[in-house]
């Protein structure tokens, strides 16, 4: 079930949904303290409660802290509050790939090599702390207004073949 506009995790006032899928909620929130926008990411209500699923999610949020690279989102945080477990991270402006090609058909291939090259250098930067993301696809990439591209990551894991199928996809959408 969603999180409605102006609920209160801890220091973050919920404002809008932004994406939701099977490995969780995407939401915008305000950092009162801070007095900044973030991305909230919150698992699906189905799993939260899951020890499981719930030490993945943990053990995620520590791998993703530890990367630090101009083509991947911030992580600031991982908070709990009133039973909800949160990964806060850096909210990046501008529409998904997905959102961009939908809208605006292929993208040219000198803008297309520029993207393409960024995720490389963002996945490099991954496979160098040992992590590979397990669910690269265009709508797990933000185009920002000034060009830059950013894997808004969600989930990762050490598995080679998810990255070859969701890249093949991005590159021969059907």
């Amino acid at each position: 079930m969603p999180i409605p506009a102006g609920t209160k995790l801890g220091s973050y006032t919920v404002t809008v949904q932004i994406g939701a899928g099977g490995m969780g909620e995407v939401y915008q929130a305000h950092d009162t303290k801070l007095g900044r926008d973030v991305a909230i990411k919150v698992l699906p209500e189905e799993v939260a409660h899951d020890p499981e699923r719930l030490s993945r999610f943990q053990r995620e949020a520590k791998m993703l802290a530890a990367l630090n690279h101009p083509n991947i989102a911030t992580i600031f945080g991982l908070e709990h509050s009133d039973g909800v477990q949160y990964l806060v991270m850096e909210l990046v402006p501008g529409d998904t790939l997905q959102q961009r090609v939908k809208r605006d058909g292929p993208v040219p291939v000198e803008e297309a090599l520029t993207i393409a090259k960024q995720i490389a250098e963002a996945l490099e930067a991954a496979h160098e702390k040992n992590i590979i993301h397990r669910d690269l696809k265009p709508a797990n990439v933000k185009v920002t207004p000034r060009e830059k591209s950013k894997c808004w990551i969600l989930v990762w894991r050490r598995r080679l073949t998810a990255i070859r199928r969701a890249w093949t996809s991005a590159i021969h959408p059907h």
